[in-house]
């Protein structure tokens, strides 16, 4: 029985974005061409081109990859109004602290999926004008769905006093971006449970309003 046309395009798809990934980090992104791709990975060039069109999309099919359903339109690009299976828990939970650790769950699985290829796409915008309005592209989409925790703390006025919704994302922009991820996870070895221990609490810390029974002696 012949193969399935859509089981070998799977297969050849899988096997371009794994030879692309291992010589993206191996060269960096300028350095590497499609024909070695193609090599790498035994799909012909033309099949490479025909399934990804450019590098430039086939380095946006590979961080596409690390991404969550719902986070990517069905064209490929950044969604307008970016999703996660856990979002509808954060939004409904009442408990603006548990709603923070729900966030540090949420921030964990994106930031530990992306660790590895978010750097490629850094790489590729010092040099690729195309590759740099990727990442201004998904920078943006990250900021709209952290903006989900910011706006509604706001929103049930749980944030600590002084504190505007604007400065409350900028916070969490900062927190939980993919550099303080990599730093401390892949530069000071913590764990992704520590990473995200790490975040709701500090998060918890620098938005929410304290507990007056926290603040009595």
């Amino acid at each position: 029985m012949a193969p399935d046309p859509q089981a070998r395009t799977r297969l050849a798809r899988a096997a371009v974005l794994d030879a692309a990934r291992a010589l993206f980090l191996e060269r960096g992104y300028a350095a590497t061409t499609i024909e070695a791709i193609s090599a790498a990975s035994g799909v012909p060039s033309a099949t490479v081109y025909r399934l990804f069109t450019s590098k430039l999309r086939l380095l946006q099919g590979l961080f596409n990859t690390t991404l969550p359903e719902g986070t990517v339109g069905a064209d490929g690009d950044p969604a307008p109004a970016p999703d996660h299976p856990r979002l509808g828990v954060l939004l409904t939970e009442p408990d603006p602290r548990a709603q923070v650790a729900t966030f540090a769950g949420i921030a964990r699985d994106i930031l530990s999926r992306g660790a590895e290829v978010y750097p490629i796409l850094v790489t590729a915008a010092g040099s690729d004008p195309q590759a740099a309005d990727l990442l201004a592209a998904y920078t943006r989409t990250r900021e709209q769905g952290q903006g989900h925790l910011s706006r509604s703390l706001a929103s049930r006025r749980s944030l600590r006093p002084g504190l505007t919704e604007q400065a409350a994302a900028d916070i969490v922009h900062a927190l939980a971006s993919p550099e303080v991820y990599r730093l401390l996870v892949s530069g000071r070895g913590w764990s992704p449970v520590q990473y995200e221990q790490w975040l709701a609490a500090t998060l918890a810390s620098q938005l929410l309003q304290l507990h007056e029974e926290g603040t009595k002696k």
